[in-house]
């Protein structure tokens, strides 16, 4: 299937540094973070008011970003936290970055 040899990103939307966080995966990240910052992204993230791009991650395939996320997902917080840390220590929000 095509879509599944397309890139994808997994990414990690937060409140504030150390917050509530959620990871995700899609394959444009633009626009999906577009989505949950104007609420029509998930209800997790409108619920929580997640709208800091703090991680993002450039997979080969939609499928390996599948189960990047799933592995992220099980990960505990700390862990999380320090894979955000080592590219983002202040937790910025990274998508005025994006082209």
């Amino acid at each position: 299937m095509e879509r599944d040899r397309q890139g994808g990103w997994v990414y990690i939307m937060a409140d504030r540094y150390r917050g509530t966080i959620y990871v995700g995966v899609t394959s444009h990240l633009a626009a999906r973070i577009h989505q949950h910052r104007t609420g029509d992204g998930s209800d997790f993230c409108r619920r929580y008011r997640l709208d800091r791009l703090v991680l993002a991650e450039q997979v080969a395939s939609i499928i390996d970003g599948i189960a990047q996320e799933k592995r992220l997902k099980r990960w505990r917080r700390e862990w999380k936290f320090a894979l955000i840390e080592r590219g983002n220590p202040e937790w910025l929000d990274l998508y005025p970055h994006l082209a």
